[in-house]
């Protein structure tokens, strides 16, 4: 079995966790295959006794069996660029803060590691969002798992943003921003904005505006079978585009088009964690003293 470690970097206290998790591919003979920028900061601290492989893009996944993201959820949000529609499985283990998609803790590894061997584990299989532009953008990863929005630039004024809902007409958003959140992303930036949170199997699009200058714009829910497509004016010449926390500066001329992509992306979890008891868990979700 190989399975690929991907992190944007642990703290020192942390290296007893990395430490314990490589202990463990050691015990099922595992091989691990690590992030070549993260292997680069400890490997001078971690004796390998077995074979271990590195790796830098994608195509070096080709015979990897999970991927397991050492960090919070924007951690995990980076380890899908690389999975793409191989079809990998992702497990997030978190060393961060809310950890809502990496809801494995550092107090499961052993847990964790032994439920990939027997197979123990529970898919859930989380649909993304693809965008559709007129011109180069994001370098063809042109996906994500949480959102896209559209936002305006810094302190410049608010943004007009025309919206459309398969060709027809939506709505004109004056607002700093918009959101195009999938079901796992609801209760991202999206919820922040007072967006609904809606169940990861929901088969929905969540169309959330930022600090819109209309109080009477809401939230809107929409099947993911739609196509929903931007015109953006402004007084400046550009916008900020994000994917998850990826972004870039878009001209006005630009034409998008949000759609639901092609393939999807599969999360580990274990049999005892489920959607609901995260929500209440993470979010504090009907949390009452009363009770």
């Amino acid at each position: 079995m190989r399975i690929a470690i991907y992190s944007r970097g642990l703290e020192s206290e942390h290296l007893e966790g990395l430490k314990l998790l490589l202990a463990e591919f050691s015990h099922y003979q595992i091989e691990p295959v690590i992030y070549q920028d993260f292997f680069n900061q400890f490997y001078s601290s971690i004796d390998f006794h077995n074979k271990y492989y590195t790796f830098n893009q994608s195509d070096s996944l080709e015979e990897v069996d999970f991927m397991i993201s050492l960090g919070g959820d924007g951690t995990l949000l980076d380890s899908i660029t690389f999975v793409g529609d191989k079809g990998i499985p992702v497990m997030g283990i978190n060393y961060g803060r809310m950890g809502f998609l990496a809801s494995i803790s550092r107090e499961e590894i052993a847990t964790a590691i032994e439920s990939l061997v027997k197979r123990t584990f529970v898919l859930d299989k989380r649909s993304l969002v693809h965008l559709d532009a007129n011109m180069p953008l994001f370098n063809g990863v042109a996906y994500a798992l949480n959102e896209f929005t559209i936002h305006k630039k810094d302190t410049s004024p608010m943004i007009k943003i025309h919206t459309y809902l398969n060709g027809e007409f939506l709505n004109t958003y004056w607002a700093d921003g918009l959101i195009v959140s999938t079901p796992t992303g609801s209760t991202g930036y999206s919820l922040s904005c007072n967006g609904p949170v809606v169940f990861p199997d929901s088969a929905s699009f969540v169309i959330t505006p930022v600090s819109p200058h209309n109080l009477n714009i809401r939230p809107l829910v929409v099947p993911d079978d739609s196509v929903i497509s931007f015109e953006v004016e402004g007084r400046t010449d550009g916008f900020l585009c994000t994917l998850d926390s990826r972004r870039e500066i878009a001209s006005k001329e630009v034409l998008l088009a949000i759609r639901k992509e092609a393939f999807n992306i599969k999360l580990v979890r274990l049999n005892e964690n489920n959607f609901l008891q995260t929500l209440r868990n993470k979010l504090s979700w009907g949390l009452d003293k009363r009770n």
